[in-house]
């Protein structure tokens, strides 16, 4: 898909071909897609789905609803691609965290103390887009899918759990969907404690509380 997209009307309308510069002078002008998207993303994230308008999108995005439509698709199915675009560049941490830390514990205390920083950088929204647009949303389709995002998160980590119970570095009678759950819950919480005010290091201290129910192999 190219990074820069036009105006609709061009040789599509099956008019006769006129020179270049007639053809040009009325035509909108072409806008950057990767910043209109990263521009709906951000307004996404601040307000959530259901009270981001399609008008306050084309303002934020500097681009006209038909030019909207045309390169994204209506509301929903832009917000789909900001949520993609906002899981490769801003809420990948935790599955990183998973993958690359030698035991669960460490997965989820990396994935902890970087989603204190995460959720409260500077010069953006504060939290987590997939946990505040789901808030007030009366959209089903967004809200059921916004759900299985963070039920699959849920899920990830509770197969690293398992596996550590399995190889014998947690005790075999850990359990690993409700310890799973309270660490989504947890990362939820951070989310909205970072939207109400509370600072890095107040999370980062949320996150040693958390850690210490962790079961020791």
């Amino acid at each position: 898909m190219h990074s820069m997209v036009s105006g609709e009307k061009s040789e599509r309308s099956g008019a006769p071909a006129r020179s270049g510069a007639a053809r040009t002078r009325g035509r909108p002008r072409s806008f950057d897609r990767a910043t209109a998207l990263e521009a709906a993303l951000l307004a996404f994230w601040e307000h959530g789905y259901e009270a981001t308008s399609v008008s306050d999108l084309t303002r934020v995005m500097d681009i006209g609803a038909p030019s909207l439509y045309a390169a994204f698709g209506d509301k929903r199915s832009l917000f789909e691609e900001v949520v993609q675009e906002y899981g490769v560049r801003y809420g990948s941490f935790g599955d990183r965290a998973l993958a690359e830390e030698p035991t669960a514990r460490a997965g989820i205390e990396r994935m902890l103390r970087e989603a204190a920083a995460e959720y409260t950088a500077p010069g953006r929204p504060h939290g987590c887009l997939v946990i505040h647009a789901a808030a007030n949303c009366s959209t089903a389709e967004v809200e059921e899918s916004l759900r299985r995002r963070r039920n699959a998160n849920i899920a990830a980590i509770e197969r690293r759990i398992d596996a550590d119970v399995v190889e014998g570095v947690l005790p075999p009678d850990t359990d690993a969907a409700a310890l799973a759950r309270y660490t989504g819950a947890m990362i939820q919480g951070m989310s909205q404690q970072a939207r109400d005010g509370a600072s890095r290091a107040e999370l980062e201290a949320l996150a040693e509380i958390a850690l210490a129910v962790w079961p020791r192999g």
